[in-house]
């Protein structure tokens, strides 16, 4: 009798497991992705040609920097699988007030943070194409073709800033020099850069040549930020997903993503966040949402696209998912649990339920990212 109870007993936990790790329907993941962007877009910057406050200091920003740019990454991404016009005016109203330009509209620019802005205006020109729309992007990306420099993503948040727009134009164009340049600037960050700013044997990424060995973190291993490893996985699939199968670098990234996702897979929290610090719970450990999105997003986008197994990485997914859709999706879509800007895990602290990070922006992106994917599967 003892036998069948304990049977029974493991049967139960098992089957509870499965149903645990059980992605919501359709209508449900749609809803409460909606619910976050429409708090953002109409509640927080129903202008979206306004300044943006930056809270822990006295000053504001245009609203074409890095954060704001990546959210409209994430309302692209959710207009694909729910085409609402006022999702389409919104962004044209932001693209054509900055004039369809970077940041300070210096086509000269190096820094990515400042282009990241033209993933959404080739976006848009795919949709209702007018040549000024590009003028200013082919000028930049043209001028990084044109130079021999390749040095530029020093941090690993820029190679999501950056190295998508120069896929997406090579595409659009058809010209595979900005493929060559987006790969060499790629690889520099990857293997030359301080000695190389991806660790091959751990699968993640030191977020700058501040953070590469001999610095540890308090628990004495390396320091992987959650959030820059995520825009890395970001980057990856955003670049797989414009390239031609035969692309000739396309197995370099498909390989990294495996890698990386690999590596973020083992060091996932049981409630399905990841902290932070990736290897050091100890050093601001706590739920965090902008990396877990990333993460997911990642994950989601390789299973729909054949390069995750599916029953290895959907329980992953679903569990991280589940998990901040119940903890931290306010009811009016407010996105606590995100970390504020910086590079490092005792940067924009604390992170809980009600804080509000310095800009809001990129946190939805990257949630609507994920939703977007995830409603894929």
């Amino acid at each position: 009798m003892k036998k069948i109870r304990l049977l029974f007993l493991l049967l139960s936990l098992s089957v509870g497991s499965v149903v645990a790790q059980e992605l919501p329907s359709r209508d449900k993941i749609l809803e409460v992705t909606k619910r976050v962007n429409e708090y953002l877009m109409t509640k927080k910057y129903p202008d979206p040609t306004a300044v943006m406050p930056y809270y822990s200091r006295n000053k504001v920003y245009e609203s074409n920097i890095w954060t704001r740019a990546v959210y409209y990454e994430g309302l692209m991404a959710l207009y694909s699988i729910y085409p609402d016009n006022r999702y389409y005016d919104y962004a044209m109203r932001w693209a054509e007030f900055h004039k369809w330009g970077m940041r300070g509209d210096d086509t000269t620019t190096r820094n990515a943070d400042n282009y990241c802005c033209a993933q959404t205006y080739i976006d848009l020109y795919r949709l209702t194409p007018r040549p000024e729309m590009l003028t200013k992007t082919i000028a930049l990306c043209d001028m990084l073709v044109n130079s021999p420099q390749i040095e530029d993503w020093t941090w690993i948040d820029a190679i999501q800033m950056g190295m998508p727009v120069l896929v997406k134009l090579g595409t659009l164009k058809g010209d595979s020099r900005y493929y060559e340049k987006a790969y060499d600037m790629y690889m520099w960050s990857r293997n030359t850069h301080a000695g190389g700013l991806y660790n091959e044997a751990e699968g993640l990424w030191w977020r700058d040549k501040d953070f590469i060995p001999p610095y540890k973190e308090p628990n004495g291993e390396d320091c992987y930020w959650s959030r820059g490893n995520g825009w890395v996985v970001a980057a990856l699939v955003r670049v797989l997903d414009e390239l031609p199968q035969d692309a000739p670098h396309r197995n370099q990234y498909i390989k990294d993503l495996r890698a990386m996702c690999k590596a973020a897979k083992a060091c996932q929290r049981e409630d399905g966040y990841w902290n932070v610090s990736l290897h050091d719970e100890s050093n601001f450990g706590g739920k965090e949402v902008s990396g877990t999105s990333l993460f997911i997003y990642g994950m989601a986008w390789g299973i729909n696209n054949g390069i995750l197994d599916r029953e290895e990485y959907l329980p992953v997914v679903a569990k991280a998912w589940n998990t901040m859709v119940k903890e931290a999706v306010h009811k009016n879509g407010f996105l606590g649990y995100v970390q504020g800007t910086g590079k490092e895990p005792k940067d924009g602290q604390p992170v809980t339920f009600k804080s509000k990070p310095d800009f809001e922006d990129y946190g939805v992106g990257c949630f609507l990212l994920a939703g977007s994917e995830i409603y894929k599967l």
